[in-house]
Protein backbone atom coordinates (compact mmCIF):
# COMPACT_ATOMS: atom_id res chain seq x y z
CA UNK A 1 0.00 0.00 0.00
CA UNK A 2 1.05 3.46 -0.95
CA UNK A 3 1.75 5.50 2.14
CA UNK A 4 1.35 9.35 1.36
CA UNK A 5 2.76 12.16 3.85
CA UNK A 6 1.60 14.99 5.23
CA UNK A 7 3.11 18.66 4.85
CA UNK A 8 4.04 17.98 8.51
CA UNK A 9 5.63 14.64 7.67
CA UNK A 10 7.71 15.64 4.79
CA UNK A 11 9.23 18.47 7.26
CA UNK A 12 10.85 16.05 9.20
CA UNK A 13 11.56 14.38 6.17
CA UNK A 14 13.19 17.36 5.02
CA UNK A 15 15.05 18.23 8.26
CA UNK A 16 16.45 15.13 8.15
CA UNK A 17 17.73 15.61 4.67
CA UNK A 18 19.45 18.31 5.54
CA UNK A 19 21.57 15.80 7.73
CA UNK A 20 22.12 13.92 5.57
CA UNK A 21 23.39 16.72 2.78
CA UNK A 22 25.93 17.53 5.75
CA UNK A 23 27.02 14.12 6.03
CA UNK A 24 27.72 13.74 1.87
CA UNK A 25 29.39 16.86 1.83
CA UNK A 26 31.42 15.63 4.95
CA UNK A 27 32.19 12.33 2.60
CA UNK A 28 32.56 14.06 -0.31
CA UNK A 29 36.21 15.77 1.69
CA UNK A 30 36.34 13.02 3.09
CA UNK A 31 37.01 10.81 -0.38
CA UNK A 32 41.28 11.07 -1.62
CA UNK A 33 43.77 9.09 -1.75
CA UNK A 34 45.20 6.88 1.18
CA UNK A 35 41.40 7.28 2.99
CA UNK A 36 40.06 3.83 4.65
CA UNK A 37 36.78 3.58 4.23
CA UNK A 38 36.05 2.15 7.95
CA UNK A 39 37.17 6.05 8.90
CA UNK A 40 34.84 7.39 6.44
CA UNK A 41 32.07 5.61 8.19
CA UNK A 42 32.91 6.27 11.47
CA UNK A 43 33.39 10.17 10.92
CA UNK A 44 29.44 9.66 8.98
CA UNK A 45 28.17 8.07 12.48
CA UNK A 46 29.82 10.65 14.76
CA UNK A 47 28.10 13.36 12.60
CA UNK A 48 24.60 11.55 12.37
CA UNK A 49 24.12 10.97 16.21
CA UNK A 50 25.66 14.36 16.65
CA UNK A 51 22.89 15.90 14.89
CA UNK A 52 20.22 13.73 17.33
CA UNK A 53 19.64 11.28 14.77
CA UNK A 54 20.65 7.64 14.07
CA UNK A 55 22.20 5.91 11.43
CA UNK A 56 19.13 3.95 9.62
CA UNK A 57 21.48 1.27 8.32
CA UNK A 58 23.88 0.26 11.03
CA UNK A 59 21.49 -2.87 12.45
CA UNK A 60 18.83 -3.16 9.51
CA UNK A 61 18.72 -6.92 8.73
CA UNK A 62 21.92 -7.22 10.68
CA UNK A 63 24.09 -4.73 8.67
CA UNK A 64 26.93 -3.96 10.88
CA UNK A 65 28.18 -0.21 9.66
CA UNK A 66 26.17 3.12 9.39
CA UNK A 67 27.10 3.49 5.85
CA UNK A 68 27.49 1.51 2.44
CA UNK A 69 30.53 2.50 0.73
CA UNK A 70 31.14 0.84 -2.68
CA UNK A 71 34.34 1.05 -4.76
CA UNK A 72 34.76 0.73 -8.59
CA UNK A 73 32.87 -2.23 -9.56
CA UNK A 74 30.75 -2.64 -5.93
CA UNK A 75 27.38 -1.63 -7.18
CA UNK A 76 26.12 -0.79 -3.45
CA UNK A 77 26.28 -2.00 0.27
CA UNK A 78 29.97 -1.63 0.18
CA UNK A 79 30.83 -2.62 3.88
CA UNK A 80 33.26 0.12 5.38
CA UNK A 81 36.55 -2.23 5.91
CA UNK A 82 40.19 -1.65 6.06
CA UNK A 83 40.31 -1.15 2.56
CA UNK A 84 42.44 2.14 1.13
CA UNK A 85 40.86 4.39 -1.65
CA UNK A 86 43.73 4.86 -4.42
CA UNK A 87 44.61 7.33 -7.21
CA UNK A 88 41.45 6.67 -10.46
CA UNK A 89 39.17 4.76 -7.77
CA UNK A 90 35.33 5.79 -7.57
CA UNK A 91 33.79 5.54 -4.17
CA UNK A 92 29.84 5.14 -3.63
CA UNK A 93 28.78 6.78 -0.30
CA UNK A 94 25.02 5.79 0.61
CA UNK A 95 23.79 7.37 3.81
CA UNK A 96 20.07 6.83 5.78
CA UNK A 97 18.71 8.55 8.62
CA UNK A 98 16.05 8.15 11.47
CA UNK A 99 14.92 11.39 13.00
CA UNK A 100 11.75 11.69 14.81
CA UNK A 101 9.96 8.48 13.39
CA UNK A 102 11.15 9.28 9.48
CA UNK A 103 14.08 8.02 7.03
CA UNK A 104 15.83 9.92 4.52
CA UNK A 105 18.14 8.23 2.10
CA UNK A 106 20.92 9.93 -0.20
CA UNK A 107 23.90 8.57 -1.86
CA UNK A 108 26.73 9.92 -4.31
CA UNK A 109 29.50 8.28 -6.35
CA UNK A 110 32.93 10.32 -6.15
CA UNK A 111 36.28 11.01 -7.87
CA UNK A 112 39.26 9.58 -6.07
CA UNK A 113 41.85 11.58 -7.35
CA UNK A 114 42.47 12.08 -11.14
CA UNK A 115 39.86 9.03 -13.06
CA UNK A 116 39.99 7.91 -16.08
CA UNK A 117 37.91 9.41 -19.11
CA UNK A 118 35.49 6.10 -18.67
CA UNK A 119 34.99 6.76 -14.83
CA UNK A 120 34.51 10.52 -15.19
CA UNK A 121 31.33 9.81 -17.99
CA UNK A 122 29.99 6.96 -15.63
CA UNK A 123 29.65 9.85 -12.94
CA UNK A 124 28.07 12.27 -15.24
CA UNK A 125 25.78 9.90 -17.00
CA UNK A 126 24.42 8.38 -13.91
CA UNK A 127 24.22 11.93 -12.08
CA UNK A 128 22.02 13.26 -14.91
CA UNK A 129 19.86 9.94 -14.97
CA UNK A 130 18.99 10.73 -11.65
CA UNK A 131 18.56 14.31 -12.68
CA UNK A 132 16.49 13.16 -15.26
CA UNK A 133 14.20 10.92 -13.32
CA UNK A 134 13.44 13.14 -10.92
CA UNK A 135 12.50 15.76 -13.35
CA UNK A 136 9.65 12.99 -14.09
CA UNK A 137 8.50 12.93 -10.40
CA UNK A 138 5.32 15.12 -10.87
CA UNK A 139 1.59 15.26 -10.29
CA UNK A 140 -0.34 12.90 -12.99
CA UNK A 141 2.74 11.05 -14.07
CA UNK A 142 3.04 7.52 -13.87
CA UNK A 143 5.96 5.58 -11.50
CA UNK A 144 7.45 4.60 -15.07
CA UNK A 145 8.05 7.32 -16.51
CA UNK A 146 11.23 8.00 -13.96
CA UNK A 147 12.39 4.37 -14.45
CA UNK A 148 12.36 5.16 -18.08
CA UNK A 149 14.18 8.52 -18.55
CA UNK A 150 17.00 6.92 -16.60
CA UNK A 151 17.34 3.57 -18.69
CA UNK A 152 17.07 5.84 -21.75
CA UNK A 153 19.95 8.28 -20.52
CA UNK A 154 21.81 5.28 -19.48
CA UNK A 155 21.56 2.82 -22.34
CA UNK A 156 22.33 6.12 -24.62
CA UNK A 157 25.52 6.94 -23.31
CA UNK A 158 26.59 3.22 -23.35
CA UNK A 159 25.97 2.01 -19.73
CA UNK A 160 23.63 -0.42 -18.61
CA UNK A 161 21.61 -0.46 -15.87
CA UNK A 162 20.97 -2.60 -12.19
CA UNK A 163 17.92 -3.99 -13.04
CA UNK A 164 17.44 -6.49 -9.96
CA UNK A 165 17.80 -3.56 -7.47
CA UNK A 166 15.45 -0.74 -7.45
CA UNK A 167 14.62 2.95 -5.30
CA UNK A 168 11.88 2.81 -3.31
CA UNK A 169 9.18 4.76 -0.96
CA UNK A 170 10.29 6.26 1.83
CA UNK A 171 8.89 7.58 5.00
CA UNK A 172 8.04 5.72 8.49
CA UNK A 173 10.39 2.80 6.94
CA UNK A 174 13.19 2.78 5.03
CA UNK A 175 11.47 0.73 2.09
CA UNK A 176 8.36 1.57 0.95
CA UNK A 177 5.58 1.04 -1.36
CA UNK A 178 6.02 1.89 -4.46
CA UNK A 179 9.44 -0.11 -5.82
CA UNK A 180 10.79 2.31 -8.02
CA UNK A 181 12.57 0.37 -11.08
CA UNK A 182 15.58 1.94 -13.50
CA UNK A 183 13.86 0.62 -16.45
CA UNK A 184 11.20 0.15 -17.99
CA UNK A 185 8.33 1.36 -20.43
CA UNK A 186 6.71 5.02 -19.90
CA UNK A 187 3.22 5.39 -18.45
CA UNK A 188 2.89 2.13 -16.88
CA UNK A 189 2.77 2.09 -12.51
CA UNK A 190 0.82 4.16 -10.07
CA UNK A 191 -0.09 7.87 -11.16
CA UNK A 192 1.92 9.87 -9.18
CA UNK A 193 0.07 11.97 -6.23
CA UNK A 194 0.82 14.45 -4.04
CA UNK A 195 2.65 13.70 -0.71
CA UNK A 196 4.14 10.32 -2.27
CA UNK A 197 8.35 10.63 -1.23
CA UNK A 198 10.17 8.02 -2.87
CA UNK A 199 14.22 7.30 -2.86
CA UNK A 200 15.17 7.80 -6.73
CA UNK A 201 18.26 5.77 -6.94
CA UNK A 202 19.64 5.13 -10.72
CA UNK A 203 22.92 2.46 -10.28
CA UNK A 204 24.47 2.49 -13.70
CA UNK A 205 27.38 0.33 -14.90
CA UNK A 206 30.06 0.31 -17.83
CA UNK A 207 29.53 -3.20 -19.02
CA UNK A 208 26.44 -5.06 -18.50
CA UNK A 209 24.00 -5.09 -16.32
CA UNK A 210 24.39 -8.31 -14.20
CA UNK A 211 25.44 -8.16 -10.74
CA UNK A 212 25.85 -10.47 -7.44
CA UNK A 213 26.25 -10.44 -4.13
CA UNK A 214 29.64 -11.63 -2.58
CA UNK A 215 30.06 -14.05 0.21
CA UNK A 216 29.94 -10.97 2.96
CA UNK A 217 25.96 -11.41 2.10
CA UNK A 218 25.88 -7.92 1.44
CA UNK A 219 28.36 -6.56 -1.24
CA UNK A 220 26.97 -6.18 -4.28
CA UNK A 221 29.23 -6.26 -7.68
CA UNK A 222 29.54 -6.22 -11.70
CA UNK A 223 29.18 -9.85 -12.54
CA UNK A 224 31.88 -8.90 -15.13
CA UNK A 225 33.64 -6.63 -12.51
CA UNK A 226 33.37 -3.37 -14.61
CA UNK A 227 32.62 0.00 -12.93
CA UNK A 228 29.41 0.99 -11.06
CA UNK A 229 27.91 4.00 -10.21
CA UNK A 230 25.23 5.23 -7.93
CA UNK A 231 23.63 8.39 -7.38
CA UNK A 232 20.30 8.67 -4.96
CA UNK A 233 18.01 11.50 -3.59
CA UNK A 234 14.65 11.56 -1.12
CA UNK A 235 12.05 13.53 -3.12
CA UNK A 236 8.80 14.46 -2.79
CA UNK A 237 5.79 15.02 -5.29
CA UNK A 238 4.67 18.80 -4.49
CA UNK A 239 1.94 20.51 -6.26
CA UNK A 240 4.43 22.71 -7.56
CA UNK A 241 6.77 19.78 -8.97
CA UNK A 242 9.86 17.51 -7.66
CA UNK A 243 11.38 18.80 -3.92
CA UNK A 244 14.78 17.28 -3.59
CA UNK A 245 14.52 16.70 0.29
CA UNK A 246 18.55 15.84 0.76
CA UNK A 247 20.04 18.62 -0.92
Amino acid sequence: MIYLKSPAEIDIIRKNGVILKECLETARDMVRVGVKKVDIDRTIEKLILKAGAKPAFKGFQGYPAATCISVNDEVVHGMPNGRVLEEGDICGIDIGVVKDGYYADAARTFPVGKVSAQAQKLLEVTLESLERGIGQARMGNRLSDISHVVESYATENGFSVVKTLVGHGIGKRMHEEPQVPNFGPPSQGPKLEEGLVIAIEPMINVGKGDVFTKDDGWTVVTADNSLSAHFEDTVAITKDGPEILTR
